[in-house]
């Protein structure tokens, strides 16, 4: 699996960035999972999804939670802007599963990693046909400082 940076940015702000975060924090240690919705480029929702698996090590979304998510998009036209979920034990990069199971290419999939549980990272990242490409997050116009893999 290869990791190539992106210039594609991926604009958070900060109530959205610090909501992901604390969605993280809530569960721990088992992963939670979510969705972002936007519109002309900015952020028009942010949909915690119950992790049906209760997994420490995997997330499944509950199906009844994301097609509601999916339906409220569809009936003001957002799109699906972000997928995330959280490594609760380990750095924020895509599985082996995370990439077979990345099914959204034009999302950008974001992983929230509470391996340091006092500096959790948030980082986004292009999954398309196995290719990884990691995207710069920018929160509220600053460019996270995050060291690439």
């Amino acid at each position: 699996m290869t990791t190539v940076q992106s210039s594609r940015e991926f604009h958070l702000d900060r109530r959205t960035h610090d909501a992901i975060i604390e969605h993280a924090r809530s569960d721990f240690p088992y992963e939670v999972c979510g969705l972002l919705a936007g519109h002309d480029g900015r952020l028009t929702a942010h949909y915690r999804i119950p992790n049906a698996a209760r997994s420490m090590t995997f997330y499944n979304m509950d199906p009844t939670a994301m097609l509601a998510a999916m339906n409220e998009m569809d009936d003001h036209d957002w799109d699906l802007v972000g997928i995330y979920h959280s490594h609760t034990h380990t750095e924020a990069y895509p599985s082996s599963t995370d990439v077979d199971l990345a099914f959204y290419a034009d999302a950008a999939y974001l992983i929230v990693s509470l391996q340091d549980a006092e500096h959790p990272e948030i980082r986004a990242f292009s999954i398309v046909d196995g290719q990884v490409r990691e995207r710069p997050v920018v929160v509220d116009g600053e460019q996270s400082v995050v060291v690439p893999r």
